[in-house]
């Protein structure tokens, strides 16, 4: 008894594919890939601040394309259900964006 492996996301059986375009979904999930790696630029040329801020700007925006895209294309950034994921991502987003905003220069 051979059953094929599925990757699908269990909790998000049911729901209605995205009405985007595949190539519009492709961008976007390359946007956050794109802001995620300038973060990493920022913090190894140890701009922390900035890296805080593109990485939360990056998980509020991840959280928009959590709930617009299909799960077969997000992949392994989708974990729970759509809208956990969206409010997960926005609140760790939202918190890591305001704490790197909030907290004062060295020096002054």
């Amino acid at each position: 008894m051979s059953q094929a492996l599925s990757l699908d996301n269990p909790h998000d059986r049911g729901l209605a594919p995205s009405r985007l375009p595949s190539a519009v979904q492709w961008a976007m999930i390359g946007l956050f890939i794109a802001g995620v790696a300038v973060s990493g630029v920022f913090a190894f040329s140890e701009h922390w601040r900035r890296a805080t801020v593109v990485l939360g700007a990056s998980l509020l925006w991840l959280s928009l394309v959590r709930l617009s895209c299909d799960s077969q294309r997000v992949g392994v950034l989708a974990v729970r259900s759509r809208r956990f994921d969206a409010f997960f991502t926005a609140v760790i987003g939202a918190a890591m964006t305001f704490l790197a905003a909030s907290v004062d220069a060295l020096g002054s």
